[in-house]
């Protein structure tokens, strides 16, 4: 039994970044709080994004400051620490990959089949987490499966192939090229309903196992990964409410909320998955989760 909560419960590993990171610096018109079409939140979701791109910005300005102190030395400084005969121009520049791109970024491909050559059409992006659409009664597990589910495109939706040079029919998929060290799965659960002219949160109860496999990958091998966070919403709808997480450390599961540390059960963890009736009293609903791939060695 762990003495106190608290020692598990802060790890330093990012300290050096959140020393410089300035959480009220947000320009007025990239403000977190969004007040349009009747929803005024500030959303998790949103600010997972800026915070990891603002972590981006940070590493490559720590990497362009420490460039700029190597151009000052002298030639034999230089020699010394290891720049020897190093490339002087910017012809062979590679992007800088930071911790945040080791950890959280994946490549999707889309492939795109003409039916009437056959030739396929391959596009890369990359992502930092995946955003699903929900429904009653689901589960990670199925969206998953179903993500990489093949698409007619058709009618007014046809491809145009080069090959062919005119529109064609074609079958469209997406398939993940590079899996992510940490899997970022983010449910959408603020809707927009057109007849009510506002958005509603859907409560649905949606099943996120402890561990999850990813089977549609280009190299069709299945990679496994484990659950150990989840951002949860508590509220009844998008204007209003309040945010907790769950943390999983030293294989035990922690509940935070505000300044509040408490252990729980694994299995306390299932009592977020949502509702399996449109008005209920539970309104504490799993709304970001966060998977680390297995047997794959930790990446700092």
């Amino acid at each position: 039994m762990l003495d106190c909560p608290n020692c598990i419960a802060y790890p330093r590993k990012f300290d050096s970044c959140f020393l410089q990171f300035d959480f009220y610096k947000f320009p007025e018109e990239e403000n977190m709080c969004h007040c349009s079409q009747a929803i005024c939140t500030e959303d998790a979701h949103e600010f997972l994004n800026f915070l990891l791109n603002e972590l981006v910005d940070i590493l490559e300005k720590e990497a362009q400051g420490s460039k700029t102190d190597q151009e000052t030395l002298s030639p034999s400084q230089k020699i010394a620490n290891g720049h020897k005969n190093g490339p002087t121009n910017g012809f062979h520049k590679e992007p800088l990959v930071t911790w945040v791109h080791k950890n959280f970024q994946g490549i999707l491909t889309n492939e795109t089949r003409c039916l009437r050559c056959e030739t396929v059409t391959a596009r890369d992006e990359t992502f930092f987490d995946l955003s699903l659409d929900i429904e009653q009664n689901s589960s990670i597990t199925s969206y998953l499966k179903n993500f990489s589910s093949t698409e007619t495109l058709n009618a007014e939706d046809k491809f145009f192939c080069d090959k062919c040079c005119s529109l064609q029919e074609a079958q469209k998929r997406m398939k993940i090229k590079k899996p992510p060290h940490i899997l970022v799965i983010h449910l959408k659960r603020f809707k927009y309903i057109e007849n009510l002219g506002r958005y509603k949160k859907l409560s649905y109860r949606v099943v996120f196992p402890l561990e999850l496999k990813l089977s549609n990958t280009v190299e069709d091998a299945d990679i496994e990964y484990s659950l150990f966070a989840v951002v949860v919403h508590v509220g009844s709808g998008p204007n209003h409410g309040h945010y907790v997480s769950l943390v999983k450390s030293h294989n035990h599961w922690l509940f935070f909320d505000d300044e509040n540390v408490e252990m729980i059960d694994e299995s306390a963890v299932q009592t977020f998955f949502g509702s399996a009736q449109e008005y209920a009293s539970n309104t504490d609903h799993g709304y970001i989760l966060f998977y680390e791939s297995l047997g794959s060695g930790n990446q700092n």
